[in-house]
C-alpha cells in the first residue's frame, strides 16, 4: 500500500495559509532537495480544491528552466479532492469527487505513494483520518496569529515521532514526522 506525505510550509504558530510571507526567507537549495526526495517518491499529487486552483495557473506554465520540480508537478497525475470543481483544466487532473477516507484508501493502493502540498482542509480530514503516513514541515521563524492552522484547536490529540529534521542558514528549520502506532 502506498502512503501519503504532507509537505507545509508553516509558521510558528502553526498557520499554513498561502505561503507568501515566506518569500522573504528566501529557499535554501538543501530545502529543494527535502521536497525533491519527497515527490521522487510519489505515484500521484492529492490536493484539494483550492490549492489546485492556485497551482494549476502557476505550475502548469512552467518548465524546468523556470523550476526543477516543474516536470514533477506538470507530469504527475493530480487526484483534486473536491465536491465542486467538475472540470480541472491543468493537464493529468482528476476529480475524485468530495472528500471520502473510504476513498482515500483506495487510491492510496492503487496508485502508491502520494504527495500533498497545503490543501489545509484536506490534510486536517486526513489527519482525522489516520491517513497521513508522513508530515513534512518547513516551519518559519514568524508567527501569523490568524490563518488556518495545521492542528486546530477542535483537532483530537496524537502523537508523532520524529523521523528527521535540518536546519537551514534561512533560520528554517525541517521537521518530519510519522504517527506513533
Amino acid at each position: 500500500m502506498g502512503e501519503i506525505h504532507v509537505h507545509e510550509f508553516m509558521a510558528l504558530d502553526g498557520v499554513i495559509d498561502a505561503p507568501v510571507w515566506a518569500a522573504e526567507y528566501g529557499f535554501d537549495p538543501k530545502m529543494g532537495e527535502v521536497i525533491g526526495a519527497t515527490t521522487g517518491r510519489a505515484r500521484g499529487i492529492l490536493l484539494g480544491r483550492i490549492t489546485y486552483e492556485m497551482f494549476a495557473p502557476a505550475w502548469s506554465t512552467r518548465t524546468v528552466e523556470d523550476d526543477p520540480g516543474a516536470p514533477f508537478f506538470n507530469d504527475t497525475t493530480k487526484y483534486v479532492v473536491s465536491g465542486t470543481l467538475t472540470n480541472p483544466t491543468w493537464h493529468n487532473s482528476t476529480v475524485i469527487g468530495a472528500y471520502d477516507a473510504a476513498a482515500i484508501r483506495s487510491l492510496k493502493e492503487q496508485v502508491g505513494d502520494l504527495y500533498v502540498s497545503g490543501s489545509g482542509t484536506l490534510v486536517r480530514a486526513l489527519l482525522a483520518d489516520g491517513l497521513v503516513d508522513a508530515l513534512h514541515l518547513f516551519v518559519y521563524p514568524v508567527t501569523r496569529s490568524e490563518g488556518p492552522r495545521l492542528f486546530p484547536p477542535e483537532a483530537k490529540s496524537s502523537k508523532l515521532t520524529l523521523a528527521a529534521s535540518e536546519t537551514y542558514d534561512n533560520g528554517v528549520v525541517y521537521l518530519s514526522y510519522r504517527p506513533q502506532p
